[in-house]
């Protein structure tokens, strides 16, 4: 978020905390960042246990951290106040219906490519709340073996992969098995992207 600031999703405690680092990086103070009803979770409802807010990221350029929230199929954005760090009004939602975990952000094109890790997809979604029915499956559709899993996911770092190129990482299918009943390594999956 800032220099010497990160937020951290605690998926347990159905919140998001704010961890602000001493100048020399040797100490640190936690506080609530924000809890909301969208972060929480439901021990016992669902098995496996399904977390409560999940996937975290920040955008400097839009000043929104955008979440997810596995057990309620949700996926969620929140203003920051660019002075304070702090959240400025209630979350807004940006889609949902399937068990979101981690994603990555494409500002110049106004999507996020989410991981649904026990689904087996990547889908993108656009990144503004009236436009949540745009959402449209990218990979796992019809069902990939290569893709069992897909849980968190990053950017290339060479030049000119950012938007185009990601590694997703997969679980081969050990917190909910695939379609097929088969468990299989987990992975790392360099996935080229188009718009």
């Amino acid at each position: 978020m800032g220099p010497r600031t990160i937020l951290i999703a605690d998926c347990f405690a159905s919140m998001i905390w704010r961890v602000d680092l001493s100048e020399n990086g040797r100490s640190a103070s936690a506080s609530i960042w924000l809890k909301h009803y969208s972060m929480l979770y439901h021990p016992g409802e669902l098995k496996p246990e399904q977390p409560g807010v999940n996937g975290l990221r920040f955008s400097k350029r839009s000043s929104y951290v955008y979440y997810t929230s596995t057990v309620l199929k949700l996926f969620m954005r929140v203003r920051v106040d660019r002075e304070t760090l702090a959240p400025l009004g209630i979350p807004e939602y940006l889609g949902g219906d399937k068990m979101m975990d981690d994603f990555c952000l494409d500002e110049d094109a106004g999507v996020a490519y989410v991981t649904t890790h026990r689904e087996n997809t990547i889908d993108r979604m656009s990144l503004e709340p009236d436009r949540h029915e745009e959402r449209e499956i990218i990979a796992g559709s019809p069902f990939d073996k290569e893709l069992v899993g897909p849980s968190s996911g990053a950017w290339g770092r060479e030049a000119g992969e950012m938007g185009r190129v990601a590694f997703f990482t997969t679980d081969g299918g050990t917190t909910a098995l695939p379609p097929d009943g088969i468990l299989r390594p987990a992975k790392i999956l360099r996935v080229e992207l188009w718009h």
